[in-house]
């Protein structure tokens, strides 16, 4: 029997649906509302009311707040407030069963329709159009005509006529799904249509299905407020909330009371249930279950100790010290930065190198405060720029930084410029944010941009969007956004991971030149040892989060010491050495939320000893200027 370490992985859990759900207060609002008047509903027959249709002329109009009739009393004296209860009842029954009918009915055809596609799509979706063809109410009406006045001819008319709402909306994201590639997969794995459609298709489309729901409903009740209205839904003496609005209308002058009640009392249960699908629509959604479903702020939060910030000095031009940054996710933390220490110096190009998941890109993205908050969080550390930390400095200073002396390359140029602009009006609107000059002015900087970066035919280049532009040319791009304002620091994370290799060796020739052309520094994240060998002076390798040696490239190269860094060196093939054998690392890095102790690379390491399980390691400092995070080698330079 085996006792539990503190160093093995915890059980790993969800948030569950309620917790994710409770993050949301507009739809906990809208629950509370429609709950209470659910509630209030559900207990209209245990409530001391009187028969809502129970009439007396002597007490009619009577206005809200009088005795015994809190409400007021409509045109033949019923008590107002039995009748909202009553009232509502019929219209939440009426509005719930006709949204679930359409929703059944429409999203099966939709997702039929947009699965198989052919004659099935065809045929289908003829018919919804053909339905659609008609105004929505004209067609209830015309299916009340045929069946008769009734409550429950009202039912069947409204979800017919909702039908193709659900089936359209469902249909078009089937399509989509259809050519995902997990479509496909589950198809290679022997799956059936029936096991994809519901395995696959369907919880990928029940967010649409659940907001499309939440909005039916309430134009649902509207709508059989409306034949209610018409006298063609419920029937006298029976109430719904159609029918009071009605019978106010022409009292809406003596006594407003009588439409205004009813007429609150459906903005309220189409608001409420409008809200709470939003908030069930956000929860399915898998993309938000990270902890992202409040809006992620303009800079990332910081819970940074009471310190007066650190100055700068000369040891260079940007200096980090001690970060740490971590997503918190439920109950779970990751610590993605831990502790790093690096500093940058004027003109030099310092290389990060690690695995993925090692924390480069975090770091790079916590120096300006671009991580996303929730769930991330700055929680110790200082960013020193010149005589500012960058960490404790007002918004508004760090706007003017960011893009302007310090910039930033993304990894994916096709994520990150915007679809509806063409380059050259994004290259302009990045110049006019930090510099006053007309906009004709950095249209034409826009275009020399361009051919800096040498972007051939720059002014017809300039009016294309970034879907029209190869990979490479929105690389390009990138840079060339990222040089608009002659930044001091230009942090690039991995530009070149989704290019070929020879538009790969021309951008890194191309940020060479422009490095030393303009004498600014550089950080450059990759995962490529031989990348590193061609670019930078000074080099970074992280992992777990941590700092585990630092030295000048050509040191690190020749003679690395960390047992992670040797590993790293040896993944990197050698052209005109085919008798190299490459050596793959051996197991995972571990979890993030649950660190092991000693040193994180332990249990991968080849030289592992007992003492490298123990306490907290440090970075240690070696007499050639060398840092290692390693007892090990330690042991051998102190001999």
């Amino acid at each position: 029997m085996t006792v539990e370490r503190k160093g093995e992985r915890k059980r790993s859990h969800r948030v569950s649906f309620f917790a994710l759900l409770l993050r949301n207060r507009l739809a906990i609002f809208g629950l509370m509302v429609l709950s209470i008047i659910v509630v209030l509903c559900l207990l209209a027959p245990l409530l001391p009311v009187t028969d809502p249709d129970k009439t007396d002329l002597a007490i009619r109009l009577q206005k809200p707040f009088t005795e015994n009739h809190w409400l007021g009393t409509d045109h033949l004296g019923r008590d107002i407030w039995s009748r909202i209860l009553w009232g509502t009842r019929v219209s939440l029954v009426v509005g719930i069963s006709a949204s679930l009918f359409a929703a059944i009915i429409g999203s099966l055809i939709g997702i039929l329709a947009g699965y198989f596609g052919g004659r099935a799509d065809n045929l289908m979706m003829r018919g919804i159009d053909m339905l659609m063809a008609f105004p929505y109410i004209l067609l209830a009406l015309a299916i009340v005509a045929v069946l008769g006045p009734g409550l429950m001819n009202a039912l069947y008319a409204i979800a017919i006529v909702n039908i193709p709402f659900f089936a359209r909306n469902v249909r078009g994201i089937a399509v989509t799904l259809k050519r995902r590639e997990f479509i496909d997969a589950a198809q290679l794995s022997g799956k059936n249509n029936l096991q994809i459609l519901f395995t696959e298709v369907l919880p990928n489309v029940l967010p649409v299905i659940v907001i499309t729901l939440s909005t039916t409903i309430g134009w649902m009740i509207l709508e059989t407020a409306g034949l209610s209205f018409l006298g063609l839904g419920a029937q006298p003496p029976q109430a719904d909330l159609g029918s009071m609005l009605g019978e106010g209308r022409k009292l809406i002058i003596t006594a407003p009371h009588v439409s205004t009640i009813p007429g609150i009392m459906i903005f309220l249960i189409v608001m409420s249930i409008n809200l709470l699908g939003d908030g069930i629509r956000d929860t399915l959604d898998p993309r938000l279950k990270a902890g992202a479903l409040l809006r992620p702020a303009s800079r990332t939060q910081t819970e940074l100790p009471d310190q007066e910030s650190i100055a700068g000095n000369d040891q260079g031009i940007l200096n980090v010290n001690s970060l740490k940054t971590e997503f918190h996710t439920g109950s779970r933390i990751f610590k993605a930065v831990n502790s790093v220490d690096f500093q940058l110096y004027t003109g030099e190009c310092l290389g990060v190198v690690g695995e993925s998941g090692s924390g480069k890109s975090v770091t790079a993205l916590s120096l300006l405060g671009l991580v996303a908050s929730p769930p991330g969080k700055i929680v110790s550390g200082s960013v020193v720029f010149e005589d500012s930390d960058l960490l404790r400095i007002s918004d508004r200073q760090l706007r003017t930084l960011r893009g302007g002396r310090i910039s930033y390359i993304f990894q994916d140029p096709l994520v990150t410029l915007h679809p509806l602009y063409s380059v050259g009006e994004q290259l302009a609107e990045a110049i006019l944010c930090h510099r006053f000059m007309s906009h004709h002015s950095a249209w034409k900087e826009a275009i020399n941009l361009l051919d800096m970066v040498r972007i051939p035919n720059a002014p017809v280049r300039a009016k294309n969007y970034p879907f029209q532009l190869s990979g490479g040319m929105r690389q390009r791009v990138s840079i060339a956004m990222a040089l608009a304002n002659d930044p001091d620091i230009l942090i690039a994370d991995e530009p070149t991971t989704a290019l070929d290799v020879t538009v790969q060796a021309e951008v890194l020739r191309l940020l060479r030149e422009l490095i030393r052309g303009k004498d600014m520094s550089l950080i450059f994240i990759t995962h490529d040892f031989g990348v590193i060998g061609q670019l930078c002076d000074r080099v970074v390798v992280m992992y777990a989060g941590k700092v585990v040696e630092q030295g000048s490239v050509v040191d690190v190269l020749t003679a690395p010491h960390h047992p992670y860094t040797r590993k790293l060196i040896e993944c990197v093939p050698q052209l005109g050495n085919p008798d190299k054998k490459l050596v793959e690392i051996p197991g995972l890095p571990p979890a993030m939320d649950n660190l092991p102790d000693g040193c994180a690379f332990a249990p991968r390491c080849d030289l592992v000893q007992d003492q490298c399980r123990g306490d907290e390691i440090v970075l240690e400092t070696l007499e050639s200027g060398r840092k290692v995070r390693c007892r090990r080698v330690m042991e051998v330079v102190a001999r």
